[in-house]
């Protein structure tokens, strides 16, 4: 069975929005609706479509395509290549400040949440999701790693830090402990409502709303304080994935539901700092070893599949026919392999 990762196009907008309704609560990044995944698409393809080294507020949308007889997407993801730039990225800061006093001859120290903007300009991975029904083989993997070498392929259009955004713990209902605890008792809306505004407008109305003063955690409910830098039960084995990357989880947690925000240098990903250039050769039948993931392509033209290489000591490598395809590439083009 193969794979291919490739960029988003408008009819695939169905398929998405098919898998969005899947998503659950607090997947701010695949809502499901229709008119808004449209216009996601649309800006996607514009990025794709301007050849330029300038980082800008750019979206960048992936779906991972099955191709067996008939093509169908099976998952997709994205790459923000610049946040904060449209408007500010709020993230809370977990702190803590120490207070002493010689009277009672004691030192008291208190948690607190900060409201910041510290990853102003940096890339954000995220919206990644795979189709219930396609969670083996690695295809989570291939569509994960793929955006590290697209990044690597066009490095100049993205910051010097990634950043990944954990979705936080939210209950059956829908409801978010953390929420409930800080945001939602100075918005008078539940967190479905907060959530799907955001997906919508943006969180704008964060800075227009909420209190710039340091929240002490000591006066949140237990409920609250409990879920601060969790993930849902469904991103464990991403937060797992990033972290095999370098992503560190370091004090920050996102403003609505509390999950974990991963950040690392964006040198120092794994998959870029592993992942090496070849000059395709030629195609071969039957190469042995073990499987890579392979990227090849600019902008639009970027694909991304699993498939074995036979390299040369000048630099050069064979591929096996298929996957010369899958990449589209000419002899003499140059395709990224990192192993697996």
């Amino acid at each position: 069975m193969s794979y291919r990762v490739r960029p988003a196009r408008s009819s695939d907008a169905e398929a998405i929005y098919q898998m969005a309704k899947l998503t659950g609560p607090g997947f701010t990044n695949l809502p499901p609706d229709r008119d808004a995944l449209k216009a996601k698409i649309a800006r996607s393809e514009e990025a794709f479509a301007r050849d330029t080294d300038e980082q800008t507020d750019d979206l960048f949308m992936f779906i991972a395509e099955k191709l067996n007889g008939r093509r169908r997407v099976v998952g997709t993801c994205q790459i923000f290549a610049k946040i904060g730039s449209e408007w500010p990225f709020y993230s809370y800061r977990i702190s803590t400040l120490s207070q002493t006093s010689k009277a009672l001859g004691r030192t008291f120290r208190a948690e607190t949440l900060n409201l910041v903007t510290d990853f102003d300009g940096a890339t954000e991975v995220g919206g990644l999701f795979l189709h219930p029904g396609e969670r083996a083989g690695g295809i989570g993997l291939l569509l994960a790693r793929s955006r590290y070498l697209f990044i690597r392929l066009h490095r100049k259009r993205f910051g010097d830090r990634v950043i990944a955004e954990l979705r936080g713990v939210v209950d059956e209902a829908g409801s978010a402990p953390f929420w409930d605890a800080v945001a939602g008792r100075f918005f008078g809306m539940s967190f479905q409502e907060a959530d799907a505004f955001n997906a919508a407008h943006g969180n704008q109305f964060i800075a227009d709303l909420m209190p710039k003063t340091p929240i002490y955690t000591a006066m949140l409910p237990e409920t609250g304080r409990a879920v601060m830098g969790v993930p849902h039960t469904s991103g464990r084995a991403a937060m797992k994935m990033l972290e095999q990357e370098g992503f560190r989880h370091d004090s920050y947690i996102d403003i609505f539901d509390g999950g974990p925000t991963l950040a690392v240098a964006t040198d120092q990903i794994q998959t870029i700092r592993e992942s090496r250039l070849f000059a395709f050769a030629g195609s071969k039948d039957a190469i042995a070893g073990e499987p890579q993931i392979l990227a090849a392509g600019k902008l639009g033209s970027f694909a991304a599949c699993y498939g074995q290489i036979e390299a040369a000591p000048d630099g050069s490598a064979l591929l096996d026919p298929d996957n010369a395809k899958l990449l589209g590439i000419e002899v003499g083009a140059s395709f990224l392999a990192v192993g697996r």
